[in-house]
């Protein structure tokens, strides 16, 4: 695709200063060429800057006299890029229809506008919305319900019951619905726990790939809207996943925890079952939280990497940290105490 910047702000906003080039892909600093448009968010780039062969750049206010390329100003360049990548690289056309290997019960009404790829299979009484996309060899349970808009790719499995609402993304291999981890322990032997709860899904929101959102155990599952989950997530029965959160990959949610809204949360963090998370909290990548965080901050629970070797010195001075503690506060008063004989000499 090929726009002037003039057309590009037209349609996005934002403030065109210098030539009114046309671009036609969007690049990093480092790497772009001309008819590249590019950003800027942050000041270690700018050496980056000086010799990048880009045709535009987009970037805020404050940074627009680092350059004389023709650029874009806006509030929010990063946010702007990711606008200006999708004008430059829109959605691949789907052909509305289903396909003849389709499986699709007969009480299932579907929409024109929908597209069914092949080996799809659709169970009793689900419903779909207007230009829902399901791509080959997935398959919707009974019962279940998928919005206006929402794309599911290939091998995609929604389970009974279940509701996606509109505008949803999901990506291959994501399971949703599956039971949750439930058991109930008699002498000795594990109980299984029905699964009798739904996960709903709210409207915008995107799952990337292999992610697995299990079904509540009594109560929903639940992902607000515009929550956006990356690749390899697992959110266990009952959580609670406020809007516009949002969790990157190798996440690991145990069951009933209750996260806020617009939470950022690093990869490969882990949550405990049952705790509650603020709206507005950010966790650092890694970081094992074992409480509920009922304030708005950042939150960091992780060790720099050593040595193994390191590490064991490291983790065995952690055993003894209590012990030394026990010493110095005895070691505190001893010194006291020899102060105050001092004193009373003197």
């Amino acid at each position: 695709m090929n726009f002037k910047l003039s057309e590009i702000t037209a349609r996005l906003g934002g403030v065109l200063v210098g030539e009114d080039v046309v671009v036609n892909r969007v690049s990093s600093v480092a790497n772009a060429q001309a008819g590249h448009v590019t950003f800027l968010t942050e000041s270690k780039y700018l050496a980056a800057l000086a010799m990048t062969k880009a045709s535009a750049i987009i970037l805020s206010a404050e940074n627009q006299h680092l350059t004389e390329l023709p650029r874009i100003v806006t509030d929010n360049p990063y946010a702007y890029f990711a606008k200006v990548s999708a004008l430059l690289n829109p959605t691949l056309e789907v052909t509305p229809g289903i396909a003849a290997s389709a499986v699709i019960d007969s009480t299932v009404q579907v929409p024109a506008s929908c597209s069914i790829g092949p080996n799809v299979v659709i169970e009793a009484n689900v419903e779909l919305g207007e230009g829902v996309v399901i791509g080959s060899a997935s398959v919707v349970g009974k019962g279940a319900s998928i919005g206006a808009g929402s794309r599911l790719q290939s091998n995609v499995v929604i389970y009974h019951g279940c509701k996606i609402g509109q505008s949803c993304h999901i990506a291959s291999g994501t399971v949703i619905g599956a039971d949750g981890f439930g058991y109930a322990n008699q002498s000795g032997a594990w109980v299984k726990i029905p699964q009798v709860g739904r996960v709903i899904i709210g409207n915008n929101v995107d799952i990337g790939a292999n992610s697995t959102i299990d079904r509540g155990a009594l109560d929903d599952t639940i992902i607000e809207d515009g929550v956006k989950l990356d690749n390899l997530i697992q959110v266990g029965h009952n959580c609670i996943i406020g809007e516009h959160t949002v969790i990157a990959g190798c996440v690991g949610i145990a069951g009933s925890a209750k996260i806020g809204k617009r939470c950022r949360i690093g990869g490969a963090a882990m949550i405990l079952g049952h705790l509650e998370i603020a709206d507005e909290v950010t966790v650092s990548p890694g970081s094992m939280i074992t409480r509920s965080l009922h304030k708005s901050d950042t939150y960091t629970a992780l060790m720099p990497f050593q040595s193994h070797a390191e590490w064991l010195k490291t983790a065995a001075n952690l055993r003894h940290l209590g012990d030394l503690t026990d010493r110095i506060k005895q070691l505190e008063k001893q010194v006291a105490a020899l102060a105050a004989a001092k004193n009373i000499n003197s």
